[in-house]
């Protein structure tokens, strides 16, 4: 109020009243998001094996979107989820290959909840990149519990990492932790939670599980459940059941803490299912990856008692994963950022009145691209009410034709050419922005060093995005190497470069190889149980914009090697690789960069 002086004792103990009188009034969120669970991967969808009796509850009391598409992909997914913007807008259109960077420019739900008066939390997968500016600290998330890129075990993630009794990353340093890695995730957001109410502070928790992914790690007593089945099937079931049994404990939690009736509690998943679809896909076809439905549609479930969203509603309408974040901001009163404009909608309206008459149709539009530069039309689908255009070509009525058997492209000649329409000036709408690549920002004051993977690598080939790949790294030894990172250097100046083959936390020299790791419970071995190899090593290089700035012999036989180098300010490719005694060449798999002062 203009009758208070800024600088008043009496002014600022009123903003803050009135700070926590909004904060008191605005709902609590979680949100729970697998990964690479489909649509069908659940009892109360359907499917005959699969034991989740606590989602399912979740479901018979909440109101449940039936037609919800994400991407076919985790990455894109998650962009879409966070920004509410197609992920080709956001740079996040494969998960390796530096595509799976979410572009400075976007602006996530987390900090638009958080200039809302939200604490915001994420515990488990990010997968929207890994240094500066993309970490989740960097995007509105003040609490972080996070695995490394897109799975446990990758090659940004805590060394020999395995889906048990691993290292995490809490707020940017390595914590152990015991237990299998879902539990730790929902204990860390539990406590998250716990400590938020302690503070009177509505929050965003954000629990993105790692699991049903792969490689099929499980608790045994889980897979036992499933005796009968495959290891593969009997893990991928056992892991879901775990994710069910934190659902129900999660549920319990805040129920105890008073807190059930004014939380919004989602669950949902990021794509089609990896492992179970050809047991059972509720019907569908195609899985993780597919442009047919069985890739993109996925459950999402909403339960807010205090808003009457506690009884079982089923819409039908056609949603996207670009809705939920303009859905959250409609729903808790929370204000878009200046200048986002979203690409979906708010769904605020069918989540409370159901399917409505007069909801506009509209075109939406999934793909999974998984290059480094986008092809029009890959492994796409243009979505309308009722209807699928698949790859351009091939016209499904969905809601009669449910597992795309009978294409009606050939009778429906119209029909097609006005959904191509639709793909046409979609594509021209975020083509422009396919050149601009995503780049790390070296010399920042906000972050004052950065590490560099080669789950990074931009090239034309797959890099070693996991530690079996680090392992291996034989496999990406060539005559020469032509990967490079895009970075944005803040400040010109000198900079201190470390490279290595293994990670810091390994402490293992450069021409050495490495033994294999443990096994753990589950269908398959971890990244860590594959032998590394031995290189030798000789020297190595580093370069910008293809001007190599130093060539060195190198001590093989230490950890790491550091070279000071000059770099000049702007956006440039980096370039860093060791050549071996037959001259041959291999990237650095971790690069650390510094400004010296």
């Amino acid at each position: 109020m203009k009758i208070l002086k800024k600088n008043s004792k009496i002014g600022l103990l009123f903003v803050a009243i009135s700070q926590l009188t909004l904060a008191a009034d605005k709902p609590n969120i979680v949100f729970v998001i697998t990964d690479d669970q489909g649509y069908g991967d659940l009892a109360c969808n359907g499917h005959p094996y699969i034991k989740t009796p606590n989602i399912d509850e979740l479901a018979a009391e909440s109101v449940r979107l039936d037609d919800y598409h994400v991407f076919p992909t985790c990455s894109p997914s998650r962009a879409a989820i966070m920004t509410g913007h197609w992920a080709n807008r956001t740079g996040v259109w494969h998960t390796i290959n530096g595509r799976s960077l979410l572009r400075k420019n976007q602006v996530t739900i987390a900090s638009m909840l958080k200039s809302s008066g939200y604490t915001t939390g994420i515990f488990g997968k990010w997968h929207l990149g890994d240094g500066y500016p993309f970490r989740p600290q960097d995007r509105g998330f003040d609490e972080v519990y996070i695995h490394g890129a897109g799975g446990v075990g990758q090659t940004p993630d805590v060394w020999n990492n395995a889906y048990f009794d691993g290292g995490y990353y809490h707020n940017g340093v390595i914590k152990p932790a015991k237990g299998f890695c879902t539990d730790v995730f929902f204990r860390q957001g539990t406590r998250f939670i716990e400590e938020s109410i302690a503070k009177k502070k509505p929050f965003f928790a954000y629990i993105s599980t790692n699991a049903p992914h792969g490689p099929l790690h499980c608790p045994q007593r889980y897979m036992d459940l499933y005796k009968g089945k495959s290891d593969k099937l009997a893990a991928f079931y056992g892991m879901i059941t775990n994710v069910d049994d934190n659902v129900g404990k999660l549920r319990r939690k805040l129920k105890e803490l008073g807190a059930e009736k004014n939380t919004i509690f989602i669950f949902t998943t990021d794509n089609g299912s990896a492992t179970g679809s050809n047991e059972f896909n509720a019907g569908m076809r195609g899985a993780k990856n597919s442009a047919y439905d069985g890739g993109h549609r996925v459950p999402l479930f909403l339960h807010w008692p205090a808003a009457q969203m506690n009884a079982e509603k089923r819409i039908k309408t056609l949603t996207h994963a670009v809705d939920i974040a303009p859905t959250l901001l409609d729903l808790t009163g929370a204000a878009k950022a200046e200048g986002v404009q979203f690409d979906g909608v708010s769904i605020a309206r069918l989540l409370k009145e159901g399917d409505v008459k007069d909801w506009k149709d509209r075109y939406l539009i999934t793909d999974s691209q998984r290059v480094v530069d986008p092809i029009k039309w890959r492994k796409s689908a243009v979505m309308s009410q009722g209807w699928r255009l698949v790859n351009g070509k091939e016209l499904y009525a969905i809601d009669v034709d449910p597992d795309q058997k009978n294409d009606l492209a050939k009778q429906l000649p119209e029909r097609v050419l006005e959904m191509r329409a639709s793909y046409e000036k979609w594509w021209s709408d975020i083509e422009p922005g396919f050149a601009e690549s995503a780049a790390f920002i070296i010399g920042s004051p906000h972050a004052p060093e950065v590490t560099l993977t080669s789950h990074d690598w931009i090239s034309k080939s797959t890099p070693p995005w996991n530690q079996e790949g680090v392992r291996r790294l034989t496999k990406w030894v060539s005559k020469i190497y032509e990967g490079y990172w895009s970075v944005d250097v803040e400040q010109t100046g000198r900079y201190e470069v470390t490279l290595r083959r293994w990670p810091k936390e390994a402490d293992t020299a450069i021409n050495l190889g490495m033994a294999p790791g443990k096994n753990v419970p589950g269908a398959s071995k971890p990244y860590r149980a594959t032998k590394g190899d031995a290189l030798d090593i000789r020297s190595a290089t580093i370069a910008t914009d293809d001007t190599i700035l130093t060539t060195f012999e190198l001590d093989a036989s230490k950890s790491a090697v550091v070279q000071n180098v000059e770099l000049k300010a702007g956006p440039q490719k980096l370039k860093a690789y060791f050549t071996l005694a037959d001259k041959k060449q291999v990237g650095v798999c971790y690069l650390t960069i510094r400004k010296l002062d």
